[in-house]
């Protein structure tokens, strides 16, 4: 069907689609940004509230269990309200979060901010996913809105360190806080009154609440494992039983989805073997990702001493990377070749990106060694995004959309809350074993704080070659698991399924053509 059927076969839905790509964009840009700002706001806010040493990264942490525990929650919610109230509502809440922090004049105030940020967080970002895979079902048309939303989704964090450098260091650390509601009021107004979501597209079934329960506390459970690993260590008590217990959750939460007439997550979101291909690759390229993005702020700032603006912009390269990538390459390519063939490449390229990055030493050039990693990294992620985005949420039945977004959020969030913990405790003990091999050797203060710079560099580097193989590994994935055609036939199924006339995953049956 072209586009202009599709137009008439839910004209109300797409008359006024490319503004309200903007809005969601815009939301998306926020939600992204959010997540680095803080990190750089993070000292000088411990410095003002008096937060201890001890309990710093819960103001990280708070936001992380909120979001990661509450996304399938969330994007059942949009599921059943409609996409366009969960959108509004999680931004409008966002917001309010956001002004909390801001005005905090305790620990407990801001942590407590933080929880909410991430509540409403949840229910915005699958929204806001969820809204473009029923908005846009036109082969190329959908080609170009998710090469944007994916150029934003990975290139967002990196404009978060520019700006939250910026905020610290020329206003106050409340302001990274207060820039969020700015952008939440324009792109909640300019949602109310332009978006126009498809008609019979919601999921009314009653809640499954066993499912709310079971993968709320299953994924809080593994995401704090995560984050206990990273400061207690893998041996911990405790951390082991939350493995223990997360492992016990979502096997429950499996068995139980297998068994209830209405589950959170049907499980044939999950078992499709696309969409199961790319909820892996893309959790796995995000470990990887998550970790380096950590590793280069440090060696930047601490070996190199650049300050956080600096360091905000030697992080452009990436993002004009990720914007090429997402919106030159990949949005072009998609209709005109299979999907793990962008994504495939896209992981190797990044891959070779993060190789460079394994032989970073003290002296290493900016120019010659960290930039052209950085370009790889962002042409090859942006390129990877792209389809991923499109394909986990393409051939979904419109009540499936929101709980199918929440996987790609929930992907991500677990992929970033593992890539942080494994690859930081990686680095970690190469660094620990480095300096008590070298640091006998040192006599002088300045010999032994070279030994110490040296075992820095020489963690990182362990662990970004741990990095590479990941993104290897996920490129083997998205070759394997991932078999769909090019989507240029997709868009007249997609469009009967969107006016709520598919049956389950029927939309992906003509493209599995190679």
């Amino acid at each position: 069907m072209s586009e202009t059927g599709i137009a008439k076969a839910i004209p109300d839905a797409h008359a006024n689609r490319w503004k309200a790509l903007v809005f969601i964009a815009l939301a998306q840009l926020m939600v992204v940004l959010d997540a680095t700002i803080v990190n750089i706001a993070l000292p000088s806010a411990q410095q003002d509230l008096g937060i201890s040493d001890g309990n710093k990264q819960w103001v990280i942490t708070a936001y992380a269990l909120a979001f990661g525990g509450l996304l399938l929650f969330g994007g059942r919610i949009a599921d059943l309200w409609g996409r366009k109230r969960a959108f509004v509502v999680g931004l409008t809440g966002f917001a309010a979060a956001s002004a909390l922090g801001g005005a905090a004049t305790n620990e407990a105030m801001m942590f407590g901010a933080r929880a909410l940020q991430g509540v409403f967080g949840a229910l915005l970002a699958p929204a806001a996913l969820s809204l473009l895979s029923v908005m846009f079902t036109d082969a190329k048309e959908r080609a170009k809105a998710f090469g944007i939303y994916g150029a934003i989704a990975g290139g967002g964090g990196a404009v978060g360190f520019i700006l939250g450098g910026v905020l610290t260091e020329y206003m106050d650390w409340r302001w990274t806080f207060f820039v969020n509601i700015p952008f939440a009021i324009v792109a909640a107004a300019g949602a109310y009154f332009v978006i126009r979501e498809p008609e019979g597209g919601r999921n009314r079934s009653p809640l499954d609440i066993p499912g709310v329960v079971l993968s709320t506390l299953g994924l809080v459970s593994l995401v704090y494992g995560f984050t206990r690993a990273e400061t207690d260590g893998w041996g911990d008590s405790t951390t082991v039983g939350l493995f223990v217990a997360s492992a016990l959750l979502l096997a429950g939460f499996v068995f139980t989805e297998s068994k209830v007439k209405a589950p959170l997550l049907p499980l044939r979101v999950i078992t499709d073997r696309n969409r199961g291909g790319v909820y892996l690759s893309l959790g796995l390229a995000i470990i990887a990702m998550f970790g380096t993005f950590l590793f280069l702020t440090y060696y930047l700032q601490i070996v190199k001493g650049y300050s956080p603006i600096s360091t905000g912009f030697a992080f452009l390269p990436m993002i004009a990377g990720m914007i090429t990538g997402s919106t030159q390459i990949g949005a072009r390519l998609m209709t005109r070749v299979a999907p793990r063939l962008l994504m495939g490449p896209g992981f190797l390229v990044a891959a070779l990106g993060m190789l460079l990055l394994a032989q970073l030493e003290i002296g290493s050039s900016y120019a010659s060694l960290v930039l052209p990693a950085m370009v790889l990294l962002g042409l090859g992620m942006g390129t990877a995004f792209m389809p991923a985005m499109s394909l986990a949420t393409h051939g979904i039945q419109p009540r499936d959309a929101g709980v199918a977004s929440a996987m790609v959020n929930t992907s991500q969030q677990v992929g970033g809350a593992i890539g942080t913990a494994l690859l930081n405790t990686i680095a970690l003990s190469a660094t620990t074993s480095y300096v008590k091999d070298h640091i006998a050797g040192a006599a002088s203060k300045p010999q032994q704080q070279m030994v110490q710079l040296q075992g820095m560099v020489h963690g990182y580097t362990n662990a970004i070659w741990f990095a590479v193989g990941i993104l290897v590994v996920a490129a083997g994935i998205a070759f394997t698991l991932i078999n769909t055609g090019r989507p240029d036939i997709a868009s007249a199924s997609a469009s009967g399924a969107e006016a709520g006339e598919g049956v389950e995953d029927e939309v992906m049956v003509p493209v599995i053509a190679h």
